[in-house]
């Protein structure tokens, strides 16, 4: 059975840090294109970050680079998203995306790509 499962979400205060964690089952993400995207309420779903796993290149979107990092652990077949200096704007439904077209991370529009392979979501809550 292939899942995804997105854990590490959490309540946090404005300054703090999380890791989120994207966890494959039934499948190994060794040539995948891995996303990280989230949805704030009211709002379109955005994304965060994405990392060819091929050869390890990763995509951020613009204002969150230097804040968020994507990196993989091969050995867990996980890909983490560390999130600091986290503010209220973070808030949102974080989920992970995979999909075996490893090439949907370097094209301008791999936020919208249709990724076969969703986790459920975890949410992340920043307070003030």
């Amino acid at each position: 059975d292939v899942q995804l499962q997105a854990s590490g979400g959490g309540l946090v205060q404005a300054g703090g840090s999380l890791r989120l964690d994207c966890a494959a089952s039934g499948f190994s993400f060794d040539d995948y294109a891995v996303a990280w995207l989230r949805q704030a309420p009211g709002k379109e779903r955005e994304g965060v970050a994405c990392i060819d796993m091929t050869d390890g290149r990763t995509y951020y979107k613009d204002s969150l680079l230097g804040r968020f990092t994507i990196s993989s652990d091969n050995a867990k077949n996980t890909v983490v998203l560390q999130v600091n200096s986290l503010n209220p704007e973070d808030t949102a439904v974080y989920y992970c995306a995979a999909d075996p077209l490893h090439d949907y991370c370097s094209g301008y529009g791999w936020p919208a790509m249709p990724y076969d392979y969703w986790g459920q979501g975890t949410l992340v809550t920043v307070s003030s």
